[in-house]
């Protein structure tokens, strides 16, 4: 079982960390600059929490432990106000706890954003990996969704037409 833990802040009080995987705060999934400037609650309901449990423990913490290095959580959990304030998709696995984005790449850590696309297309379970833009090298951040017992293994690449974002099959 995965434990709480506590820092301090800057001000002396004490922060409580709820851990749902064995490398994975919820504080880490459910962080935003938007939802902080706009006031937003972003705290999952205890069904988005359980599916957030499970990507971290069956694609985050594989990926970690694989590497040997700390991951980047660019995008986890997004509740329906800040989904809808960053204008994302209403359909997003995002708001529903099963999808996270990593950005490995400038962290200095040796691992790049393709190498942990490569890594989970090629050895784990997944519902969508989605290389998102960048270039043909490295996308700019990896796209992962995972639904327990319903995982399609969809492979896309997202690119920008028209100042649109358009998916592709993608093709290696």
């Amino acid at each position: 079982m995965y434990f709480d833990y506590f820092d301090t802040h800057p001000d002396g009080a004490r922060i409580r960390h709820m851990k749902v995987s064995k490398y994975v705060s919820l504080s880490e999934l459910t962080a935003s600059d938007t939802a902080k400037r706009r006031g937003l609650d972003n705290t999952p309901t205890e069904e988005h929490l359980e599916n957030l449990k499970v990507i971290c423990t069956e694609v985050f913490d594989k990926v970690r432990e694989h590497f040997g290095v700390p991951l980047y959580i660019s995008s986890g959990y997004r509740g329906e106000a800040l989904n809808k304030a960053i204008k994302g998709s209403a359909s997003s696995d995002h708001c529903k706890g099963r999808a996270i984005d990593l950005d490995q790449d400038y962290r200095g850590n040796g691992v790049s954003n393709r190498q942990v696309f490569d890594y989970i297309k090629e050895n784990l379970e997944f519902d969508q990996l989605i290389w998102e833009f960048g270039s043909k090298e490295n996308p700019d951040w990896v796209h992962v969704g995972y639904r327990k017992g319903a995982n399609r293994k969809q492979i896309l690449k997202a690119i920008r037409v028209d100042g649109k974002t358009k998916y592709l099959n993608y093709e290696g």
